[in-house]
């Protein structure tokens, strides 16, 4: 059902379940704006008439538009467009047609009304697996399992594939997963941080350059791309892919090559792209932060990771299997369970192995360890997160009330992020997902030093 508040991007079907995907067989034609704003289609394989005829599947009370102006049908990644002798013509990125192929994301124009070429996505069904872990994942959640038995599913496939979730979920994890279910897994897996590139580098990096495609580059070299040739490539923190580039990733997801920086020509890859990040890529496009055609070409399946306070009952499961990969000679107190599923666990499961691994390097070879004194006290009485830190203060205006309840979360999130990775302000930014240049500026702001021992200044 199309929106009508006049944003830019149609939920087509709200993706409550934790996979969804690309429709192979469907899309659906949306009008965003004019006179017949909010109308739509569903295409498949048979012709749809566009058109002001009330016969059409599609009509519109545009004058410009003829009676039966187009017709369109869906054929694999396209819409196929065929102009029925119109009068004002149908057109592509401002040239009229006759026939064309329109990928998903992008617009057609009949007469003067611009219409969307739209996919639909549909929530997956998958059965649980049967096991609580898969390749490097480990859970007993039914969400979990229902991932693990998708990645199986779309292992050998070649379809791309976007990982949403929380800083450590384990995204990377799921990619590594995939790409060990695939025919691909003879090659190693290229991972390409795009929040932790020098942006005026990143296109560089990602993409290779020529000898003298910029100040400094006295040889060639081959990119993030190039190197992932026959294998995967994945791509952590997309969300912070900047616009400027991402016409760029689109024609590798189009064409399969990529041009390099310097280059005149394109050269061709064979990679299978898998994307994850922390951000809520819809909202993103909505934004206008992100292309929405690059969305739905990314996006064919779409996994949703669950945070481990929405599946604490793997918790003990996760622990077990920490302590087992770390070769640690200690167990733990079951009582310490409860307090740690009690915990919201910011860091995720990450946090979790974080907090195994300092109770393991300090207690080789005891017995029945309490790991929940290996979280900050306060930690493990956590507030619901829309219970306020302190009683308001009516005597002060609401901006300045506010300015301080601010401050008092920017202080603690940033110190306590800071000590939990060992006052490593590189590392603690790109978890907090800002700037490494303004969490400093953040620490001065508060008075936070990091503590001796610290390498990175």
């Amino acid at each position: 059902m199309g929106r009508n508040d006049g944003t830019h991007v149609t939920d087509i079907l709200p993706a409550s379940g934790s996979v969804t995907r690309v429709n192979p067989t469907s899309a659906r034609l949306y009008v965003p704006t004019g006179p017949d704003k909010g109308r739509g289609a569903s295409v498949d394989n048979r012709p749809v008439l566009v058109g002001a005829d009330p016969s059409c599947e599609l009509v519109l009370a545009d004058r410009s538009v003829s009676r039966k102006h187009a017709e369109v049908r869906r054929e694999r990644e396209f819409v196929i467009v065929r102009d029925l002798g119109s009068t004002n013509g149908t057109f592509y990125r401002d040239a009229r047609v006759v026939e064309v192929s329109v990928p998903l994301g992008e617009e057609i124009a009949f007469g003067k009304t611009r219409v969307r070429v739209l996919p639909e996505e549909v929530a997956v069904e998958a059965r649980p697996h049967i096991a609580d872990r898969l390749g490097p994942l480990v859970g007993s959640d039914i969400r979990m399992r229902e991932i693990f038995t998708l990645i199986e599913d779309i292992g050998d496939s070649e379809v791309t594939v976007v990982v949403e979730g929380e800083t450590g979920t384990g995204k990377e994890l799921v990619a590594k997963a995939i790409h060990e279910h695939s025919n691909r897994r003879g090659a190693p897996m290229v991972v390409f941080d795009c929040a932790n590139q020098p942006k005026d580098l990143i296109e560089s990096a990602l993409f290779g350059h020529i000898k003298g495609a910029f100040t400094g580059a006295t040889a060639p070299r081959a990119g993030s791309f190039q190197r992932a040739d026959g294998s995967t490539i994945f791509l952590d923190e997309l969300g912070e892919f900047g616009l400027e580039l991402q016409p760029k990733l689109l024609r590798v997801l189009e064409a399969r090559e990529i041009q390099k920086v310097g280059g005149d020509g394109y050269e061709p890859v064979d990679v299978r792209i898998i994307a994850a990040t922390n951000r809520n890529l819809r909202q993103e496009v909505r934004a206008g932060r992100f292309r929405e055609d690059l969305y739905y070409r990314l996006a064919v399946v779409k996994i949703q990771l669950p945070p481990l306070r929405d599946r604490t009952s793997d918790i003990p499961l996760l622990v077990e299997h920490f302590i087992q990969r770390n070769g640690a000679s200690c167990s733990i107190d079951p009582g310490s369970y409860a307090k740690l599923m009690a915990y919201d666990w910011p860091g995720n499961v990450r946090e979790l192995k974080n907090v195994v691994d300092r109770a393991a390097a300090l207690n080789r070879g005891k017995t029945n360890i309490d790991l929940a004194q290996y979280v900050q006290p306060e930690d493990l009485s956590p507030r619901p997160a829309h219970e306020p830190t302190a009683e308001p203060d009516l005597s002060m205006s609401f901006k300045e009330a506010k300015g301080r309840v601010v401050s008092d979360f920017e202080s603690r999130y940033i110190e306590r992020l800071l000590r939990q990775h060992k006052n490593n302000i590189s590392v603690a930014a790109r978890e907090a997902g800002i700037d490494r240049k303004h969490f400093k500026d953040l620490m001065r702001k508060y008075g936070i030093e990091a503590r001796p021992g610290d390498s990175d200044p």
